[in-house]
């Protein structure tokens, strides 16, 4: 329900590199997400960006500072669990779709609903076709993804993120490998898709026009969100 927050964070400092190649990345990043909202994190290369999608995403961990998922905090959780609510609370969408080529448009969806192992055979390759009929690609299921155009895979990654029915999805920089009439294609189908599913949805990009699409638009400079 919008409102109520679905992620939050409080003062993450992130150092990247060793010795005196070591970078600041994050510097006392605090930021709360409303359920259901659609936020744009914007900002240069090398800006942050990402680190912050990565910690907020638990994919990386903060030197310092602190991260709430819902109302759970993530400090101290074991790597298991971790990986548990990773799988189960959030859905990922990167500028490298990252599919697997050999496998079909319906297998790459269903990898996500194997690792939760919730579903039977049968319910998750009905739910991956059903998703993929979602971004129009129900006439490719059988298809290699090696052989869909940049546009269909970034369309086979969206119904990938979307497949455990997770609370939040975060996409970074989803359009930064596409054309920009195809990446724009992608935006309204992933922004209209968020809204439809009532997800709260974080993007990080560099194009200003894609973060006056969302609630709130962000800017991060220099590890420091403003």
């Amino acid at each position: 329900m919008k409102g109520d927050i679905s992620l939050s964070c409080r003062d993450l400092e992130r150092f990247l590199g060793e010795q005196e190649e070591r970078v600041h990345a994050l510097c006392g990043v605090s930021l709360d997400v409303e359920a259901g909202s659609l936020h744009a994190v914007v900002g240069p290369s090398g800006c942050g960006k990402s680190t912050l999608l990565y910690i907020l995403g638990l994919l990386d961990v903060p030197d310092a500072g602190s991260v709430e998922i819902g109302s759970t905090p993530i400090a101290g959780l074991s790597d298991e669990e971790l990986a548990r609510r990773r799988n189960q609370l959030i859905g990922f969408i990167f500028q490298f779709h990252f599919l697997m080529e050999d496998f079909t448009a319906h297998e790459n969806v269903m990898i996500p609903m194997r690792r939760l192992g919730q579903m039977s055979d049968e319910e998750m390759a009905d739910r991956a076709a059903d998703l993929l009929n979602a971004v129009a690609l129900g006439d490719k299921l059988r298809r290699q993804s090696r052989h869909l155009s940049g546009g269909e895979q970034q369309r086979v990654a969206i119904a990938r993120a979307l497949v455990n029915d997770p609370d939040i999805i975060f996409a970074d920089e989803p359009t930064g490998n596409l054309d920009s009439e195809t990446g724009a294609a992608i935006v309204d189908l992933l922004l209209n898709l968020a809204r439809e599913r009532k997800k709260t949805l974080l993007i990080v990009t560099h194009d200003t026009s894609l973060a006056t699409r969302g609630d709130r638009e962000l800017h991060i400079k220099d590890g420091r969100l403003g």
